[in-house]
């Protein structure tokens, strides 16, 4: 997969092309954030808890399936064919939840068939990011290029709100509510269309399966990473807006802002870390920012409580996203990428698929607090087993120039015969 010569260490990434994937990545979330309350939508037609679990394991478990086959559609077909059909695919399903009668079987259709849709297009602008910068600043552009998805969620979530104080419950808030998310993936579209017309896609000259690739090149401790933050997104993307409604809260623009402003400033703060401190110790300090936020849920009875919470949990996904991303798609090939970052960003929503009506079954028996408690204990035994599997690896993101002379200790000089082994293959991860 090719977009023309890889940019040079010394020149610059950030470019008009990378604001303008910058403003369309803010146009996705923001469509994606206004579905946060999916959940409420599914009460509105009679649904129970469970039953909002069940529908988005069953339309993450469709685009699990359309992604076996989506990243080596992206390394044949290269970026910009995929980038519209699954944008046309996303606009469908946003259709079809628009007009859903009831609890049937086209709001699980229309589920299935916007996250297939939504799924390809995250994973073809993440594929399209990558190839931005030299591969010594992919965790780096990939971590700023993710700050536009926490502008979209300030965005999403308090029009979202809006649109809820406006309106009374009826059908026409559902109306106005999904139209807006279908307007800003048209939008989205258009910028995809755009960003990739001048497009030069090199075929591999072979594929092996799937399944190949993933035996070769998968790094399979991330997946125990991935499975966490797939966790926390069932709680935050699907289950806070009841828990809100359910304390009688206005909402949830409270909490998504506190998380989005948090989440972009230590993204723009800490762009640089996973040189000097290096993704495994972010990942552990990006697991425990998750457990303290969601234990803090607990202490929630009004709006501003969302606060502290918000913070450790934006804290937590500005460290975690841009690193899973870059050692799971940077352990690939360059011309297996868009496979290894399907596979990734699978592997997060494999994590969502397993928990959800988990999650939705503790809430409906026992409680949100326990839901709370479950999760968080869960997530703080993650960040423990994730830091004793990864304790004596050293990170190839790691700048060993910088490394060295900032700490002249004999474990210094020890880092720089393993990472030199990983030149031909520069992301994966050696011991």
């Amino acid at each position: 997969m090719s977009h023309g010569r890889r940019p040079e260490e010394s020149e610059r990434i950030y470019t008009r092309r990378f604001w303008l994937a910058f403003a369309a990545n803010v146009m996705l979330v923001t469509a994606n954030a206004l579905t946060f309350r999916f959940a409420e939508f599914v009460r509105f037609l009679g649904g129970s808890e469970e039953t909002t679990g069940v529908i988005v394991s069953v339309g993450l478990v469709g685009s699990l399936f359309f992604r076996a086959f989506l990243g080596q559609a992206l390394d044949q077909l290269g970026i910009r064919k995929i980038w519209i059909v699954c944008s046309l695919i996303n606009i469908t399903g946003s259709a079809l939840v628009l007009t859903a009668p009831d609890v049937g079987i086209q709001i699980y259709a229309a589920r299935i068939i916007f996250v297939i849709g939504l799924s390809g297009m995250f994973a073809s602008s993440v594929s399209h990011i990558q190839h931005l910068a030299p591969l010594s600043r992919r965790t780096e552009v990939i971590g700023t290029f993710g700050a536009s998805g926490f502008v979209g969620m300030i965005c999403g979530t308090n029009l979202g709100d809006l649109i809820f104080h406006l309106y009374p419950e009826s059908r026409q808030l559902y109306h106005v509510l999904f139209g807006i998310s279908l307007l800003a993936s048209v939008l989205h579209m258009c910028l995809a269309i755009w960003l990739t017309r001048s497009e030069r896609h090199e075929t591999p000259s072979f594929t092996p399966p799937i399944h190949k690739l993933m035996m070769r090149y998968w790094p399979h401790r991330v997946f125990l990473v991935t499975f966490m933050m797939g966790m926390g997104f069932a709680v935050t993307m699907t289950f806070l807006t009841r828990y809100s409604t359910e304390l009688g809260l206005s909402g949830i623009r409270t909490f998504f802002t506190a998380y989005a402003v948090t989440a972009f400033t230590v993204r723009l703060v800490a762009r640089q870390w996973s040189r000097t401190v290096g993704r495994h110790r972010l990942i552990c300090m990006g697991l425990l920012g998750h457990a303290i936020g969601h234990l803090l849920m607990t202490f929630v009875t009004t709006d501003w409580q969302f606060i502290p919470p918000a913070m450790c949990l934006g804290f937590g996904h500005a460290l975690l996203f841009p690193c899973v991303v870059s050692m799971g798609a940077g352990a690939f090939p360059e011309q297996y990428r868009g496979t290894g970052t399907t596979v990734t960003l699978a592997a997060i929503d494999s994590g969502t698929i397993l928990t959800a009506p988990v999650l939705g079954w503790i809430i409906d028996h026992f409680g949100f607090f326990a839901m709370f408690y479950f999760v968080s204990g869960s997530l703080l035994v993650g960040a423990v087993s994730y830091l004793a599997l990864t304790s004596k690896l050293v990170d190839s993101d790691i700048d060993i120039k910088t490394k060295s002379e900032s700490q002249e200790t004999p474990r210094a000089a020890k880092v720089l015969e393993p990472v030199q082994v990983t030149s031909k293959e520069p992301a994966r991860v050696r011991p």
